[in-house]
């Protein structure tokens, strides 16, 4: 009997819908819950008006009201218990291969032990039991914004985030890598240095380099003297490189700061759906170029700038708050 090899598809595969997470908790939300729902309501909507369906995830009824007063009439509406809205880390990684899929449920302990939330543990599975689909657990920890995939086996990851103590501490390099083979069909491994400054996630990815195509690499460009991440930024393109992958960079936002705080803004943290692409800005001076470098990579996509500072400000981006179910 001939095996079929499963594999997380590339964000740009086809998709069947978007789960996407609506802030609840507003003490989570440093009092900009109500801008943070309106920001999220805006990318739910601009999704679900390209034509592909969205399924927003909310917490009671009280918040199904307010997702509701905010959306288009396309976006649906789902209630369950969750934590906080970032179901890229806590929702299920769906793999693929020939008319088979399934979704494979990671360990997650709260970004390393720092925040942990009623219902983040659970809701997984709950998503991947609602679309019918077998689920398989995984011995170890491990959230989606951690990897960036282009679909021929070639996965991205930061040595911060993948390799920290606080997540696997008993498993080597070698360990990891074997498990990312064996659990989502990663057979090659892009390992970048140090994510983001202040990146609570302890420098995910997602919000540093991003596969635009097979062995195709967006990472952003330093845009001035006073760009705290110029060096994480050099350092991850010269891996990349050496690594023989193509780097196309994009102009970063600069420095973004709150309260004295350098913020991990970025517009790598973009969402690649069947018909757009939904890029976060923050109301720099760099955002108008920053959309446009995107939109140079995806000429088949509509791409547009959403204002996410709100969602900054909660601890993540548009990307972090989604998670795509690929077709088959």
């Amino acid at each position: 009997m001939t095996t079929i090899e499963l594999r997380m598809p590339p964000e740009w595969h086809p998709q069947d819908w978007l789960w996407i997470g609506f802030p609840h908790l507003a003490e989570e939300w440093s009092g900009v819950i109500d801008a943070a729902q309106e920001q999220i309501a805006a990318f739910a909507s601009a999704v679900a008006d390209s034509g592909q369906q969205v399924r927003l995830i909310v917490r009671d009824a009280a918040n199904e009201a307010r997702a509701r007063s905010l959306v288009s009439g396309a976006v649906t509406l789902e209630r369950r218990v969750y934590g906080d809205v970032w179901l890229r880390d806590t929702g299920p990684l769906v793999v693929c291969g020939g008319e088979q899929r399934c979704a494979r449920l990671f360990g997650f302990n709260g970004w390393g032990g720092k925040y942990l939330m009623p219902g983040d543990e659970a809701i997984g599975a709950d998503l991947a039991a609602s679309a019918g689909l077998a689920a398989d657990r995984c011995d170890w920890i491990l959230e989606g914004g951690a990897l960036d995939g282009d679909g021929t086996g070639l996965v991205a990851t930061t040595a911060q985030c993948l390799l920290n103590p606080n997540r696997n501490p008993a498993l080597s390099k070698a360990d990891l890598e074997a498990r990312l083979a064996r659990d989502l069909g990663y057979d090659r491994v892009l390992w970048l240095g140090d994510g983001l400054i202040n990146d609570h996630t302890d420098g995910h990815v997602d919000n540093l380099a991003r596969f635009v195509a097979p062995s195709r690499l967006a990472l952003p460009r330093a845009t001035g003297p006073d760009d705290p991440n110029a060096a994480i930024y050099a350092d991850a393109a010269a891996r990349a490189r050496d690594f023989g992958v193509e780097v196309v960079e994009v102009p970063s936002p600069g420095l973004v700061e709150w309260g004295g705080m350098i913020q991990p803004a970025s517009y790598m943290n973009f969402v690649i759906a069947n018909n757009v692409v939904i890029v976060p800005v923050f109301g720099t001076q760099h955002d108008e170029d920053g959309v446009a470098a995107i939109a140079e990579l995806f000429p088949r996509h509509a791409v547009i700038g959403l204002m996410a500072d709100a969602v900054l400000a909660g601890g993540g981006g548009f990307h972090c708050s989604s998670q795509q179910m690929p077709s088959i």
